[in-house]
């Protein structure tokens, strides 16, 4: 079963997970959890319903407030399936360079050199926050970095 929700934004490069009832956590939860300071390990993950794996995605963060019902929703969630505490993460006020539009980030140009690849910093500035979260989440250690090109490719890079 291949989950469609109009109103969730997934990327092309994630369509191999989001069969089987979003198996892996989308860029835009992993978005919105790093907004709010929380760690959801895929074990959690997995023991949510795909109703509550969609909500996590339709959930708005679009002020602190937001982000705070964000937040106790996803740590009521992982007690509610795993008697156990949600792990909190300092949030990182400088959103790790995803929100930065004056340069291109130092991990993206490091992967770019590495991929032989280009991109102008008016590239940079047309990618959504999103986009560019995902560029440098794909370039972090232990993220499959098969799909950093995918997501150059689909977002007018290369």
């Amino acid at each position: 079963m291949k989950t469609q929700l109009p109103e969730i934004e997934y990327f092309r490069f994630e369509q191999d997970f989001m069969e089987d009832n979003i198996r892996c956590i989308p860029m835009i939860v992993r978005f919105k959890l790093d907004a709010s300071g929380i760690k959801l390990k895929l074990k959690e993950w997995s023991k949510m319903t795909i109703h509550e794996r969609e909500r996590l995605a339709i959930l708005p963060i679009d002020s602190p407030e937001d982000i705070e019902v964000y937040k106790i929703h996803v740590c009521s969630m992982v007690r509610n399936h795993t008697g156990e505490s949600a792990t909190e993460l300092p949030v990182d006020n400088m959103q790790s360079g995803w929100m930065q539009v004056d340069v291109v980030p130092l991990v993206i140009e490091k992967k770019l050199r590495e991929d032989n690849v280009h991109m102008s910093l008016a590239q940079w500035r047309t990618l959504s926050v999103l986009q560019r979260y995902a560029l440098v989440k794909l370039t972090r250690p232990g993220h499959e970095n098969k799909n950093f090109p995918k997501a150059l490719k689909e977002f007018g890079i290369i």
